[in-house]
């Protein structure tokens, strides 16, 4: 493992006026962690790829161009498809939505045909679920409850304007990361994000991701990431900091950040935690 001392022990900003506004939120966002992710990207870059999309906090603070921007989620990547293609009719949608617990569980059990609203309805369950989370039931319905926090504000006109304007330029697909990043090549940034499973599934994120990532994926993960940095790439991978994560990427440097862990449903087991960010760079085809 190739480290800076024993790791870059980074520190978290909390500012309010931290570069990069993410649309809609997303477990294991990395909006409070962009001054070590940013400090880490090259200035002189080919193609951004980012497979583990989700609330996109690094693109959205880049805004880079080209950009390849993927998830596993249909859903999700449906609804920044709409906010690209018709961000006036969200807008005008999400007006008409209230912020209360009789009607969350109304939009909750409606799912709209029309992509439009359904774009609408996505981003306001995840702007009002209890804590931000994403998840389905086994027959693939949004079950997370009403989060009780009547003062939050929705989506307002001009994030989802400014998103996209981001988005423009930006290919947006649903699919395996080792599809997406399949022809990169030298010069080019790949970050990704994966849901933190690890061997033995002993980690606090197992129960979301277990299922939809497991260790298997893991290993292929790292298998890609090397591939790619032999290639020539910049490959950055946010990943759990435990030993079987650490020993997957031996051949990169890895960053620790310490954040605040914010999933748990208790505030008795939300305190400080760290994470890892692999990194390898390659050169810039220019």
């Amino acid at each position: 493992m190739l480290q800076n001392g024993q790791g870059v022990a980074a520190r978290s900003s909390t500012s309010s006026g931290t570069a990069g506004t993410p649309l809609l939120k997303w477990a294991g966002g990395k909006r409070r962690l962009l001054p070590q992710l940013l400090a880490l990207i090259p200035e002189r870059r080919g193609r951004y790829f980012e497979p583990f999309f989700g609330g996109g906090a690094l693109f959205f603070s880049l805004k880079p161009r080209p950009a390849t921007l993927s998830d596993a989620n249909p859903e999700l990547i449906a609804c920044y498809q709409e906010v690209r293609r018709n961000p006036l009719g969200v807008i005008s949608h999400l007006r008409n939505l209230k912020n209360d617990e009789e009607s969350y569980y109304r939009i909750r059990e409606e799912v709209p045909t029309d992509a439009t609203k359904r774009a609408a309805r996505f981003l306001y369950l995840t702007s009002l679920a209890f804590n931000g989370i994403y998840r389905q039931n086994l027959k693939g319905e949004f079950n997370v409850p009403y989060g009780h926090k009547a003062h939050l504000d929705l989506p307002r006109s001009l994030p989802i304007l400014e998103a996209a304007k981001a988005l423009r330029a930006a290919k947006l697909q649903c699919g395996d990361f080792e599809v997406v990043v399949a022809n990169a090549m030298r010069g080019d940034v790949i970050y990704f994000d994966p849901p933190y499973t690890v061997a033995h599934g002993n980690n606090g994120f197992v129960k979301y991701n277990s299922k939809i990532f497991s260790w298997d994926d893991q290993k292929r993960l790292s298998r890609v990431a090397r591939n790619l940095a032999n290639r020539g790439c910049t490959v950055m991978v946010s990943n759990a900091d435990h030993a079987s994560i650490l020993d997957l990427y031996e051949s990169f440097q890895v960053v620790r950040i310490e954040r605040q862990s914010v999933i748990a449903a208790s505030s008795h087991f939300r305190g400080k935690t760290t994470e890892c960010v692999f990194v390898r760079k390659g050169k810039a085809c220019f």
